[in-house]
C-alpha cells in the first residue's frame, strides 16, 4: 500500500472492495440505504443531515468493511469543517480485517423491564391481599376421586371455614358444585376474589370482611353455606343469579 492521500469516501470504497463486499451487502449489515452509501463513497456527506448523523454512518460503514471505526471518525471530524479534505490512507485503512473490538457491555433492558414488572405485580398483589387486612386467599378444592368400592370420602374443611369468626365482622362463604358452572366472587370493595369455572364436585371457600357477592352462572348447580349454615341452592337450575352474603 502506497502512502498517497485519499479522501474518506475513497478509503471506505476501497476497503469495501478489498473485503469483497457489495454496496448492497454493506447496506444490509449497517441498515444504511444503498444510495447514502454511494454518496458517502463519493465524499458527498450532505444527505446525512448533519455531522452527528454523518459521524454515525461513517463509523458503522467503517466497522462493516474492516476499518478502525474510531480512526475513521477522527479523520471525519478533522475534515468536517472544510469539506472532504484528504486524509492519510495509512492512518485508517487496514488490509488485515482481524480486528478485535472491545466488547461493550450494555444493560439488558429487557431483563430490567421484566424485573420491574415482576416487582410491580408482587406489590399489587400484596396491596390487594394484605393492604386492607380484611381479605384472605380463597381456597378451591377439586372434586375428590371416586373410589371403586368404598363410599366417597368427605373432604376436610379448609382453614378459612374452620377459623373462628367474630359475629358482625367476617363472613365465610362455602360453595360446592354439583355441576360445572362459572362463579365470580367479590368482596365489599368490589375486589375479585375468584372468577372462573367451578368444576363438578369441587368446593370453594372465601372469607372477607362485611360481605361476599357471588355471581353464579347456573344457580341450581351449586349449594351454599354461610358461616357454617347450609343455605341450599341459591336459585333454579340454569338461571344466572347474583347473591350477597353478609355475616348475619
Amino acid at each position: 500500500m502506497d502512502g498517497r492521500s485519499e479522501s474518506i469516501g475513497s478509503v471506505l470504497a476501497r476497503a469495501r472492495r478489498s473485503a469483497g463486499l457489495t454496496v448492497g451487502q454493506v447496506s444490509a449489515r449497517t441498515r444504511i440505504s444503498e444510495s447514502l452509501i454511494h454518496a458517502l463513497e463519493r465524499d458527498d456527506f450532505s444527505p446525512c443531515g448533519g455531522d452527528f448523523y454523518g459521524r454515525g454512518h461513517v463509523r458503522n460503514i467503517a466497522k462493516a468493511v474492516g476499518l478502525d471505526p474510531e480512526a475513521v471518525v477522527r479523520a471525519y471530524d478533522e475534515a468536517a469543517g472544510g469539506g472532504p479534505a484528504p486524509v492519510r490512507a495509512s492512518a485508517v485503512f487496514q488490509a488485515d480485517r482481524r480486528i478485535r473490538l472491545r466488547e461493550r457491555r450494555s444493560l439488558n433492558w429487557s431483563m430490567a423491564l421484566a424485573i420491574a414488572l415482576g416487582i410491580a405485580i408482587v406489590f399489587g398483589v400484596v396491596r390487594l391481599m394484605g393492604g386492607a387486612g380484611d381479605v384472605n386467599v380463597a381456597e378451591v378444592r377439586p372434586a375428590p376421586p371416586k373410589p371403586s368400592a368404598s363410599p366417597p370420602a368427605v373432604p376436610p374443611r379448609n382453614a378459612a371455614a374452620a377459623a373462628p369468626v367474630r359475629p358482625g365482622d367476617m363472613v365465610v362463604v362455602e360453595v360446592r358444585a354439583s355441576k360445572t358452572t362459572r362463579v365470580t366472587a367479590r368482596d365489599a370493595k368490589d375486589r375479585t376474589l375468584f372468577s372462573g369455572r367451578l368444576k363438578r364436585g369441587a368446593t370453594a371457600t372465601w372469607r372477607a370482611r362485611s360481605e361476599v357477592v357471588l355471581e353464579i352462572g347456573n344457580a341450581g348447580a351449586v349449594s351454599v353455606r354461610v358461616n357454617g349454615k347450609d343455605l341450599g341452592v341459591p336459585g333454579p337450575l340454569g338461571e344466572t343469579v347474583t347473591r350477597t352474603y353478609k355475616p348475619r
